[in-house]
């Protein structure tokens, strides 16, 4: 990933938020085919492995299980705050007329190795852990002990854990920090103005 030293974000801490978050990742692989992408729901888990891991389950159907090796490379990247800028939105632009649109964004690429988990007490600790996770913020949480049985068992057989071995974090926060305080505020007020608010607080955030 191209990462001009304005943009760049190193620190664990921030990644890690970005990828809690964002839980939706581009999973990129390759295969005897080419390249091949999926998009599933990840769980961070900092203390599995030595830079820590993500865990997820595919479709039984996925090839992706079993046409990507045991420990082969792959990158999964997480995309959050986005949204195009307008050069209009800058003071500045009234006095010179030298700015261009962009677009502000952050992004995590996480590098690592595959690791598959045809194993259903693997499955199941998995997507019990993403379901508190995302059941948390309703009035009555959905859990699995809510399904039969018997029903629950033909589910997890359906699906297979993977693991990613992470190695290698990378960010990117491409929020205007580079631009002059009247201008980058100019950005932040006008984003507001058309509810953007998600880019907005992104942006304040990368500048505290």
């Amino acid at each position: 990933m191209y990462l001009p030293s304005p943009f760049a974000e190193s620190r664990p801490e921030e990644l890690h938020r970005l990828v809690r978050e964002h839980p939706l990742g581009l999973l990129v692989s390759h295969t005897a085919g080419g390249l091949d992408a999926n998009h599933l729901p990840f769980l961070l888990d900092e203390r599995r492995g030595a830079c820590g891991s993500l865990l997820a389950h595919v479709a039984r159907a996925n090839p992706l299980w079993r046409e990507v090796g045991e420990g082969a490379p792959v990158l999964v990247v997480f995309r959050g705050a986005q949204g195009y800028i307008s050069p209009s939105w800058y003071p500045g632009k009234a006095e010179t007329h030298r700015y261009v649109p962009t677009w502000n964004y952050e992004a995590v690429h996480a590098h690592g190795r595959l690791h598959v988990h045809d194993d259903e007490t693997f499955v199941r600790g998995v997507l019990a852990r993403l379901t508190r996770r995302h059941e948390a913020g309703e009035a009555c949480p959905w859990k699995m002990g809510d399904a039969p049985a018997d029903f629950l068992a033909q589910e997890l057989r359906k699906v297979v854990g993977i693991e990613i071995e992470l190695t290698r974090l990378e960010g990117k926060r491409k929020l205007s920090q580079n631009r002059e305080v009247r201008d980058f505020e100019g950005a932040v007020h006008a984003l507001q103005e058309r509810g953007h608010e998600d880019l907005a607080l992104a942006m304040r955030q990368a500048v505290e």
